[in-house]
């Protein structure tokens, strides 16, 4: 005997797009603001330099008020120009010091001698490099300009009479650069070597590994993304350096320190050509966003 029973009436679907809709709106509505600002205050500003490098726009003069498109016009006079691209130059020349060989270098030496070495020697070291690391950059270039003039510290121990900021401008920024900045690597490689397994690094030297060999085939194959991400960080924030090298050399003397972020500004705001100076910070932009994809794809190459 079968017992017939009635169909279950078709469940309902809540029409698409309908609550969930509403109330991924509801979780967004917070973030209004914030995106408004964002839009204000950030890509409005860089949408604005980007028109600005096609125009003929200044601060004085006619140009001011009646500004003109004039296409590719400034960076065509760029390209042409011998001083900028001695900043261009100079600006690689620095990036390479300052960044990739100085502070990359010294931060992974600083934490590789603090491996093992006790709290209260790990924090006195620490206490050191980071207080040159906060310290605001007008600041670290007095340090530096009293230590490096004709009458400065160094030339009182070594008991000659040199002018290093005159004789050897580059090297005086690349080293206040590397002493300022260094802290930032030293942070980020005393991560990394934390998170490096104590077993593999006793196992090869078990195998009869010296420190230089463990450090090469094991170590630094182990932190190799972390050595991407930070020189990919330090590379971006030395490119765009300009307080401490303007406030240590001005660029000079004459132009053998004038980096293109110094360029860019006498450009701009010493000769007004706003145009021209936003051109020179859009190809500084372009330059920027290159070398992050140039590590990125050195990251993804690693990981494959």
């Amino acid at each position: 005997m079968t017992i017939a029973t009635a169909p279950s009436p078709p469940a309902t679907q809540a029409p698409s797009g309908g609550p969930s809709r509403r109330g991924a709106l509801r979780r967004l509505l917070p973030l209004v603001p914030s995106f408004v600002l964002l839009a204000l205050f950030l890509a409005g500003p860089i949408l604005w330099s980007v028109y600005v490098a096609f125009t003929n726009e200044t601060l004085t003069g006619s140009a001011s008020v009646n500004s003109t498109f004039v296409g590719l016009d400034n960076f065509v006079r760029m390209f042409g120009d011998p001083n900028f691209l001695n900043s261009f130059l100079l600006t690689f020349v620095f990036v390479i010091g300052s960044a990739v060989i100085g502070q990359n270098t010294l931060g992974l030496v600083i934490a590789l001698l603090q491996r093992g070495r006790g709290r209260l020697l790990r924090s006195v070291v620490n206490g050191v490099v980071i207080a040159a690391w906060v310290m605001p950059e007008i600041v670290a270039a007095a340090c530096w300009f009293s230590f490096l003039a004709e009458d400065g510290t160094l030339n009182t121990v070594l008991g000659i009479s040199q002018e290093w900021l005159y004789t050897a401008p580059m090297v005086a920024v690349i080293l206040a650069n590397v002493w300022r900045g260094t802290a930032f690597s030293m942070l980020v490689y005393s991560a990394a070597l934390s998170e490096v397994p104590a077993d593999l690094v006793e196992a090869a030297a078990v195998d009869g590994a010296g420190p230089l060999r463990r450090l090469v085939h094991v170590t630094l194959p182990l932190i190799r993304r972390s050595i991407m991400a930070n020189l990919m960080l330090i590379t971006l924030q030395t490119l765009a350096s300009f307080g401490l090298i303007y406030a240590l050399t001005g660029g000079g003397p004459g132009t053998a320190s004038q980096t293109t972020p110094l360029y860019m500004y006498e450009q701009a705001f010493r000769y007004f050509e706003i145009g021209y100076g936003s051109a020179i910070a859009l190809v500084l932009l372009v330059i920027g966003a290159l070398f992050s994809l140039v590590y990125l794809r050195l990251i993804k190459v690693e990981d494959a």
